[in-house]
């Protein structure tokens, strides 16, 4: 018992003084702990900071470029689109007013029942010496010039065949692939480089671009990456620097159709219906889910 009161004489002793003799010490010890606190906190951030920059990413960084070729010309209608274009020719048929070929019709038609009456006079006739054109003989002269037309065919069966030709299937949004060499194998895929340091990966996927053919004229349509795909190296190839790789894709369209002529290496220009049978199952997973097929 006795010994428990020793103990709690400090306390007792501090809480008997005036507030004012005791506060001055803990105003010290206080002051202490926050000068220790704030050094702490300063020293600790450029520590982290300078062991992040020590050690580098043992990630390869790649970028590539998804070039698209948007359709030429208008894709065929499918059948529920020509039943609905037949019914909106009809309805405005019906609603529409008469054209000035159609109220000529009906003028010749007049001018036509004036002249068989037994009073016709044809010094009534406004057009005089003229000779009179009826719209029934235009018809027959555009008929004529209708069927000496002949339009441009809309696809070309050899061109379509040719993969490598940025001319096939005018009708279908192409996209191009490139053959790279990938470790000890020559793989299709979208047109990849590997990043430099002082670079932006977009001008790594524009320099992946330019590689293929000189003076390509071709919009990139953001700064950012629409998608990633990153794979790792099999175990026995993998070290502490080095791990795997990580390709992030940027989406461009080709401002001309006629402009693109492969230089460096194999080319193809395929739909998205034709990808999968020449991109590996994963690739091609991370890459349909960026390319629309317009």
């Amino acid at each position: 018992m006795q010994h428990k009161r020793n103990m709690a004489a400090p306390c007792v002793g501090i809480v008997g003084r005036p507030l004012l003799h005791v506060l001055p010490r803990f105003g010290r010890t206080t002051a202490r702990i926050c000068h220790f606190s704030y050094v702490s906190a300063y020293r600790s951030p450029l520590k982290t900071k300078g062991v992040i920059e020590s050690k580098s990413s043992p990630w390869n960084l790649m970028a590539a470029v998804c070039l698209q070729r948007l359709p030429v010309i208008s894709a065929e209608h499918s059948p529920i689109e020509q039943q609905f274009k037949q019914m909106m020719e009809q309805v405005e048929q019906e609603k529409s007013l008469l054209s000035d070929h159609e109220i000529r019709l009906l003028e010749d038609a007049e001018r036509v029942i004036r002249r068989q009456a037994d009073d016709y006079d044809s010094d009534d006739e406004e057009s005089g010496d003229q000779e009179i054109v009826f719209g029934h003989d235009l018809e027959d002269s555009w008929e004529q010039n209708l069927k000496n037309f002949h339009p441009a065919q809309r696809t070309k069966a050899d061109e379509d065949k040719n993969m490598s030709s940025v001319q096939r299937c005018l009708a279908d949004s192409l996209v191009l692939l490139a053959q790279q060499e990938v470790g000890s194998e020559k793989l299709w895929l979208l047109p990849q480089a590997q990043w430099q340091k002082g670079e932006t990966l977009r001008q790594t996927a524009e320099r992946a671009l330019a590689s293929l053919s000189a003076g390509l004229d071709a919009t990139f349509l953001s700064n950012a990456p629409c998608g990633v795909y990153k794979y790792k190296l099999p175990k026995a190839a993998r070290t502490d620097t080095s791990i795997g790789t990580k390709v992030f894709f940027f989406k461009a369209i080709l401002s001309h159709s006629d402009a693109f002529a492969a230089q460096h290496c194999p080319v193809m220009w395929l739909k998205k219906s034709e990808l999968q049978g020449f991109l590996k199952p994963a690739y091609m997973l991370t890459v349909d889910r960026f390319i629309l097929d317009l």
